[in-house]
């Protein structure tokens, strides 16, 4: 019973980290009260996921019980002597009344038959079969390189939550009824089951009942809020999108500028792009690229998998001619949503660290910065923004370059180019290219990147890193804001913990899609 309860509490908790645009909400309601606890709402699928492993432990331990039960069952009613109490408490209710106690009802009963035959037995292997194959598609290997199979796995949750709501409806777990424990109670007659219903006993013969469902009253409520986001992506789903410009990068990006009625965005958000043409069902989740400043969204999509290579296909990627706009596909946008870089300007000094294509939040947030600080001249919190980029292949740098280079350019005609201080990293190269860039490498401008600060080879010294800008920011609470893979992210967080000392604070954030 305990297991079962366990299963109800994780199960009414399940879908609450997936209703992204109550997350949403609750981000933009808490985050004037408590940053920290904001902060927390962007871990919803880290806890998605240790909720789900808690139900799979649960099941698995709820399994095993009823697995000894049903051979204790059965051994009651193998072991036929009337001195054997199990055996006395499995001949009640055998005269076709409900007040039984024993499930399996004869010596000549299947276990295997009343567990395929039984609403708790038949719902409970429909459930499991469902749990296992949702916990095995959501592996990394597979949601990565086949996402339809993780995509469409995850739906059988729908299943799952019926047969978990209708499966107390057998009513299999059964105790005392309170009216009988008034005539036979147990810690008095239990030694005394031999006098169980005769006249000169004070002990009737007990009557059972089966417990009550009760797992709808946790999920109901998460139920219906799930549906309600369900509601609401539809809603979206229908309102009308038009890209504007299609950008093919060289480092097989496909940037999309947008337009959309009402859409208003903050720097570092996400969307969820549909495209029906590709697939009616599947959403991806793509950083936006632009700044709340500009007139319409970007985002900029990495060509590595079925779907983006059908989208790049569908926006004439593949082809050389231009485009036509009316050609161009249909695309559904769900978003935008908050993540941990929207609170980038509540800092006065801030780290930014990219890996690879996880630039892409930051290109808004600099984006924002130019338009802000240098075009308009408005007066920000943020006196201060490292940026680091680290990318293991020269094609990555050409997309994001034309940007940094327009910073780089009125930075200096503003004269206010010590405001953002930044580092590109090539973590690998060809032998080939390492003889271009000996050979360029004393030119004015970066033969990589085109730009005045030189590329530099190999990876960051995070501990001199994180050194040098406490020394520069003494009395500072530095926000350090990383998109990039889990090593990296862990690498930081622990510079952080160590530099935190004295007067200087390093507080870390992890962009988590």
């Amino acid at each position: 019973y305990s297991p079962a309860a366990c299963l109800n509490f994780n199960c009414m908790l399940i879908l609450l980290p997936v209703c992204r645009n109550l997350l949403s909400f609750l981000r933009g309601s808490i985050q004037f009260c408590s940053r920290t606890a904001a902060r927390q709402l962007d871990r919803n699928l880290t806890f998605h996921k240790l909720v789900a492993y808690m139900i799979a432990f649960h099941t698995a331990v709820h399994i095993i019980a009823h697995l000894f039960n049903f051979e204790f069952f059965m051994d009651a009613q193998l072991n036929r002597n009337s001195s054997f109490l199990p055996f006395v408490l499995s001949e009640i209710g055998t005269d076709d009344n409900a007040s039984f106690l024993n499930p399996i009802r004869s010596n000549e009963t299947n276990p295997t038959i009343v567990m395929f035959t039984t609403i708790a037995g038949v719902t409970g292997v429909v459930i499991t079969l469902a749990l296992i194959l949702i916990i095995t598609s959501s592996m990394e290997v597979i949601r990565r390189s086949y996402f339809e199979v993780f995509w469409y796995t995850h739906h059988l949750f729908i299943i799952f939550f019926i047969g978990l709501v209708f499966h107390g409806y057998g009513r299999i777990v059964r105790g005392q009824t309170a009216g009988s424990q008034q005539t036979n109670k147990p810690h008095l007659c239990a030694d005394r089951f031999e006098d169980w219903g005769k006249n000169e006993s004070d002990c009737a013969v007990p009557e059972f009942a089966g417990n009550p469902p009760g797992t709808w009253k946790w999920v109901l409520g998460p139920m219906i809020l799930y549906v309600c986001e369900r509601l609401v992506r539809i809603y979206r789903s229908h309102q009308k999108v038009v890209i504007t410009k299609v950008v093919m990068h060289p480092s097989k990006t496909l940037e999309l500028q947008m337009r959309k009625k009402g859409f208003h965005m903050e720097v570092g958000q996400y969307v969820f792009i549909q495209c029906p043409s590709v697939s009616r069902h599947e959403w991806h989740p793509f950083t936006l690229t632009s700044a709340p400043e500009e007139d319409y969204f970007s985002a900029h999509i990495r060509i590595v998998g079925d779907w983006t290579q059908a989208l790049y296909e569908a926006c004439g990627g593949d082809k050389t001619e231009t485009q036509e706009a009316w050609k161009l596909p249909k695309v559904a946008i769900d978003g935008p949503f908050g993540t941990a870089s929207e609170d980038v300007f509540r800092y006065e000094v801030v780290m930014l660290v990219g890996a690879g294509i996880g630039v892409t939040p930051f290109a808004s947030i600099l984006k924002s910065v130019w338009y802000k600080r240098i075009q308009n001249n408005q007066e920000v919190f943020t006196k201060k923004i490292y940026f680091y980029w680290l990318c293991p292949e020269t094609e990555a740098f050409e997309w994001f370059a034309d940007l940094l280079q327009s910073l780089e350019r009125q930075m200096a005609e503003k004269d206010v180019a010590n405001f953002l201080s930044y580092n590109i990293y090539l973590t690998r190269w060809k032998e080939t290219e390492a003889a271009h860039f000996r050979v360029h490498h004393e030119a004015e401008n970066d033969p990589i990147t085109g730009l005045k600060q030189k590329t530099l080879y190999g990876k960051p010294n995070w501990d001199n890193e994180f050194t040098n800008i406490a020394s520069k920011h003494p009395g500072t609470k530095v926000g350090v804001f990383l998109c990039g893979p889990p090593q990296l992210g862990k690498s930081l967080e622990k510079q952080c913990l160590s530099h935190t000392e004295g007067d200087v604070k390093f507080i870390f954030n992890k962009e988590n899609f």
